[in-house]
């Protein structure tokens, strides 16, 4: 059953961004609520307020309600008018299809000055002799009655005749009033019976389940013996025999004629909740839980998994040295629900916490991985670079470094030439080993040195030796 709660009300209230405070119309229908509480003290200023299709019995807690103008209380349980003197400005008050059989009681609407429409259509007090020309003459500030304008002869004439209609008025009354007494007496006795098939029902389970137990106990053969396996078998049966008793039990009840009375729509709303808790236990135990999904296995192997159903191509770049995914992601996903894990061996896409892994047929960079989105489509693009070479250990570093540094020393010659890296191997030194680099040539000063002597046979046969001339620097 519904009750009126705060948060009931800021849900309702999203046209006022949620402020309850200064709130000026609200609609609580169809919520199952039971009791009218807490508005008057959390909305004050209320100009309209819907509170029809709910299991109401009683007008209150609507008196500091002053401005309040239009209140709909139709299809609720509602016996008598009360409590409305505070709402000064009401002007429009709905009771349809209640269950109002004291009509004296629409007197203490006297009070309310404003009110112009009333409706009282669906309730027993309708159909006693009388009714309008009562209600006209009682309420002369109406307007409008049950959606009919209240002309000012019908006026006249129902005060005119007033007094007769009056004792003809308390005399349905007094009868109305022994018969709803001994329909309550009734729905009492009803109840109370349901409740005790009720509890024999659920004693009767119990018993039984402590005699498959006790079977279980003295059975002396093992757990996967015959005498344990018949007792699921059994228990099966018995729900099965319980379903089958639910629906006749469910038939009946709805094929049972009843009164429309405040009473047989509470056991009828009970009856329909009973029915969905049944439901939802029964949907409870045959959902299975789904193992967790292995991704990876105990020895550290990645398995191909497309949990999210999608299309995809994988495309060897052997031109840019990459390798390429193309995952066909819904167009209008939004790419916060996308999560993508690139690592060395294997690519995971989570979508919409679906996992997407595949395996890759060579070792990726994550590091320079990229991942887009087209913006036609929609797809997600993975461009993975390959690793260029086989990564070694360092045993194999150390004997190529050997190797390098003895062909050095077989040629030293030719170390000009050919570029090296210099390495240095942690095992054997603590620090770089500067004498052996520069070891090969040992750099002499720089003088100035004569030319060789040109001699006469070297040029031309014409050239003379002036012993005069210097020589030229």
């Amino acid at each position: 059953m519904g009750r009126i709660t705060e948060d009931l009300i800021r849900r309702n209230a999203e046209h006022n961004d949620c402020v309850i405070f200064s709130l000026e119309e609200l609609s609580l229908h169809q919520q199952e609520i039971e009791r009218l509480e807490h508005i008057d003290t959390w909305c004050r200023d209320l100009k309209i307020l819907y509170l029809q299709n709910n299991l109401i019995g009683k007008i209150e807690n609507v008196g500091k309600l002053k401005k309040l103008e239009y209140l709909n209380l139709a299809l609720n349980n509602i016996e008598k008018i009360e409590n409305l003197e505070g709402c000064e400005w009401l002007t429009k008050l709905d009771l349809t299809v209640n269950f109002i059989g004291e009509l004296s009681s629409i007197k203490t609407l006297k009070h309310n000055i404003h009110l112009k429409e009333l409706f009282l259509m669906g309730n027993p007090c309708a159909d006693f002799d009388g009714y309008r020309q009562f209600v006209v003459a009682t309420l002369q500030q109406l307007k409008w009655l049950d959606g009919k304008e209240i002309e000012r002869s019908e006026r006249i004439q129902a005060l005119q005749n007033f007094p007769v209609i009056e004792q003809q008025i308390r005399e349905q009354e007094k009868a109305y009033c022994l018969k709803r007494a001994k329909d309550k007496e009734e729905a009492q006795r009803n109840l109370r019976e349901e409740e005790e098939n009720e509890a024999k029902g659920r004693s009767y389970p119990s018993f039984e389940g402590q005699r498959y137990a006790d079977i279980s106990a003295t059975c002396p053969f093992s757990v996967e013996s015959n005498c344990h396996v018949q007792a699921p078998e059994g228990q099966e049966g018995e729900c099965n025999q319980k379903k089958s008793k639910d629906s006749e039990d469910d038939l009946e009840f709805w094929n049972k004629p009843s009164l429309f009375t405040p009473e047989s729509r509470l056991e009828t709303l009970r009856h329909m909740e009973k029915q969905r808790k049944d439901q939802e236990k029964l949907s409870e135990k045959k959902k299975k839980v789904k193992p967790p999904r292995i991704l990876i296995t105990k020895d550290g192997k990645a398995l191909n998994v497309n949990d999210p159903k999608l299309d995809f191509s994988l495309k060897d770049d052997d031109k840019h040295n990459q390798i390429i995914l193309d995952l066909a992601v819904y167009r209008y996903m939004d790419t916060s629900l996308i999560d993508v894990d690139v690592q060395p061996t294997y690519v995971r896409v989570m979508v919409k916490g679906k996992p997407f892994q595949l395996v890759l047929p060579a070792e990726v960079k994550p590091d320079s991985s990229t991942a887009r989105r087209s913006q036609t489509t929609g797809h997600l693009v993975i461009c993975m670079p390959k690793v260029d070479g086989v990564i070694t250990g360092w045993r194999r570093t150390s004997k190529s470094e050997k190797s390098t540094s003895d062909s050095s020393r077989e040629r030293p010659n030719q170390r000009s030439k050919e570029i090296e890296k210099l390495e240095v191997d942690p095992s054997k030194y603590s620090f770089p080993d500067v004498a052996n680099i520069v070891q090969e040539k040992k750099h002499r000063p720089r003088r100035i040195q004569s030319e060789p002597k040109i001699t006469a046979s070297e040029e031309d046969p014409d050239f003379e030796d002036n012993p005069e001339v210097p020589p030229l620097i």
